[in-house]
């Protein structure tokens, strides 16, 4: 089976921040509209990953909150839910999080025998622990969601350094950024994205699917496999 088409899904501030300086309070970037879109874009996925630095940071549920969404899944012969994803490279896992205990099947990518060890011990069945190399780890990671787990598309919901890693190896097959009225302005704030090498590097220009107002925010739809170095 070839690999899931991949789905960076973000919200960013008008300067480039996922969010505050660690240990604020979260900062809210979009708004009730966005929040029903991006609920639509995870209820027509197979599988939602997050990093662990992420639901160590926010906890968050990770769900398709939609009843008729989740409905239209299982009349499709679907989960009702996407199947959930964090990675790891230590496997330091909460088991009161959020994450375990709401919806659907959970999966741990687990980078290394030491964190798949770890992981395992600290979950005691709440999620299923795939052990994947620290070598070429994206690229392993997503054959194994493909063979293994049958995910045919996935959206990845960050963090920043996630996003980094996977336009950087180019294995992002689409971008959706939504921009915030809001000026962060904080040197140690959260990045959306941090140094790379990029492909084509700094003249390479990504090829634009689709731009849209929705209420306050602007949605920025992506192809970050289609390159070019002139403007289209």
């Amino acid at each position: 089976m070839s690999r899931p088409y991949v789905l960076l899904s973000a919200a960013v501030s008008l300067d480039g921040y996922l969010d505050t300086r660690p240990g604020e309070s979260r900062l809210l970037l979009s708004n009730p509209q966005d929040f029903d879109r991006v609920d639509s874009v995870r209820a027509s996925v197979d599988a939602i990953l997050v990093g662990a630095g992420t639901l160590r940071a926010d906890n968050p549920r990770l769900l398709v909150n939609s009843e008729t969404r989740r409905a239209a899944r299982v009349a499709a012969g679907l989960p009702e839910y996407p199947l959930k994803i964090t990675i790891t490279g230590s496997g330091d896992l909460d088991p009161d999080w959020k994450f375990w205990h709401h919806g659907g099947e959970k999966l741990v990518l687990a980078v290394g025998s030491k964190a798949a060890e770890k992981a395992g011990k600290a979950l005691a069945g709440l999620a299923t622990i795939q052990g994947v190399p620290q070598d070429a780890t994206w690229a392993v990671a997503l054959d194994v969601l493909a063979d293994v787990y049958g995910v045919r598309r996935l959206m990845v919901e960050g963090g920043g350094t996630i996003h980094t890693q996977l336009l950087e190896q180019h294995l992002a097959d689409e971008l959706h950024l939504v921009i915030a009225p809001l000026l962060v302005g904080q040197s140690d704030a959260v990045r959306m994205l941090g140094p790379a090498h990029y492909m084509g590097g700094p003249s390479a220009r990504l090829r634009l699917l689709e731009t849209r107002q929705i209420g306050d925010v602007v949605l920025l739809r992506y192809a970050p496999k289609d390159i070019s170095t002139e403007p289209r």
